[in-house]
């Protein structure tokens, strides 16, 4: 008589299963990461450390024995001085990054209008088709649109 063994074996393997997590994960939390709050924490740490280089030039010029309380204020001062700008840096940050991140989009439509235009001048149809819709469109109100805005419209159909 045959009698036949039936295994079950596992349809992944337990390291890939694993290694997938942690890319997973490591995608996850790069989605989460905001710049600002390095950024926040870069500059509460120089204005710390400004601070504590002024507080420790006014306690060098005392003499040896109030050594002790001179130590005691300057560590008051790095403590109330994170306190203090705490919120101050953090929100310095959050407008830095929001402004780097305007002027990077910015920069990246004002290149992509170069290669559109570099390509359109290539091609005679599209020069045409924009320049016919940049008539329509002075016609229609004062306001001059964009490359990429016309380039938008046409794509939708909207002069069609």
């Amino acid at each position: 008589m045959t009698s036949f063994v039936h295994v079950e074996q596992p349809a992944t393997h337990p390291g890939v299963a694993r290694a997938e997590a942690v890319i997973e994960h490591i995608r996850v939390a790069r989605r989460s990461f905001d710049g600002a709050r390095g950024l926040a924490a870069l500059l509460l740490a120089a204005i710390v450390a400004s601070l504590l280089v002024v507080a420790d030039t006014l306690i060098s010029t005392w003499n040896d024995g109030g050594l002790l309380v001179a130590w005691l204020v300057l560590w008051g001062v790095g403590f109330a001085a994170m306190a203090f700008f705490a919120g101050t840096a953090r929100s310095l940050a959050v407008r830095a990054m929001t402004a780097v991140r305007a002027a990077a989009r910015r920069r990246a439509a004002a290149r992509a209008d170069e290669q559109f235009l570099a390509y359109a001048k290539q091609d005679p149809r599209i020069l045409r088709d924009l320049q016919a819709i940049s008539t329509r469109q002075e016609a229609d109100s004062a306001e001059v649109p964009t490359l990429y805005s016309t380039l938008r419209r046409v794509n939708l159909g909207q002069y069609y």
